[in-house]
């Protein structure tokens, strides 16, 4: 049976690893049949993506948007509802921070996190739950981060905007428990993704890879109708990046 998946900012970092993990998925004994509506700004990194994913037999779209436009938020839903009908899972992966002390970010800096971290990754969250709402059944991932829960001193703008992120998981689920939707909270620690910029060897090597986590959220996707995961947390088994 055919299971279309959304997932943002899935061009690189932890979002690419989601998709190639689901499509692999395919490759395991069963009948899961992913497709996957791969979305990100750039179209150069999606359809590099898209290829790795077909090569292990998973039905693949591409949409280039950026989701803090809402009218782009409204023609991917349209879209995605127009070729396969429903929408079964929804990954809000993509994500922004811009890292400085508090008293250098700027209202463009704060603009800019803002309208994608909580913007954009509601209002989108808003139109798919609506259709699982009415279907009975669906799972939203958010993938948020450890900075949901604790500030770093060069993250205010970044951990406010996560902060935001999990007080939506925690409304949401409130209405989700009267309609069967799952909704999984993953909050990260340090890994190595491009958001990070220039990271030294000697860092890199403590932190984590995206494949670390994508892994688990297929398996928590793939559990039995009855059960839930509503937090997945990884860390460093060093701990956390201190500042």
């Amino acid at each position: 049976m055919k299971k279309i998946i959304i997932i943002t900012g899935a061009g690189k970092g932890i979002g690419k690893a989601i998709a190639l993990d689901f499509a692999k998925a395919c490759l395991k004994p069963g009948d899961f049949n992913p497709v996957l509506v791969l979305v990100s700004r750039t179209l150069s990194e999606l359809e590099d993506v898209a290829a790795e994913c077909r090569s292990y037999g998973a039905e693949t779209d591409t949409v280039q948007m950026d989701i803090a436009d809402i009218k782009e938020v409204k023609g991917l839903v349209a879209r995605t509802l127009e070729r396969f009908g429903t929408i079964d899972c929804l990954v809000n992966n993509a994500g922004v921070g811009r890292f400085k002390p508090i008293a250098e970010i700027t209202e463009e800096d704060f603009d800019y996190t803002m309208s994608v971290n909580l913007k954009g990754t509601f209002f989108l969250t808003q139109k798919v739950f609506s259709i699982m709402e009415k279907q009975q059944s669906g799972h939203i991932f958010f993938i948020t981060s450890i900075a949901a829960e604790m500030a770093f001193k060069s993250s205010s703008v970044y951990s406010m905007s996560k902060f935001g992120q999990k007080g939506l998981v925690e409304a949401l689920r409130l209405y989700a428990r009267e309609c069967c939707v799952k909704i999984t909270n993953v909050m990260p620690g340090a890994v190595y993704t491009p958001m990070w910029g220039e990271v030294p060897d000697a860092l890199k090597s403590f932190m984590m890879m995206p494949e670390d986590i994508s892994g688990s959220i297929v398996s928590t996707y793939l559990l039995p109708a009855r059960t839930t995961v509503e937090e997945l947390v990884f860390r460093p088994v060093g701990g956390d990046i201190n500042e």
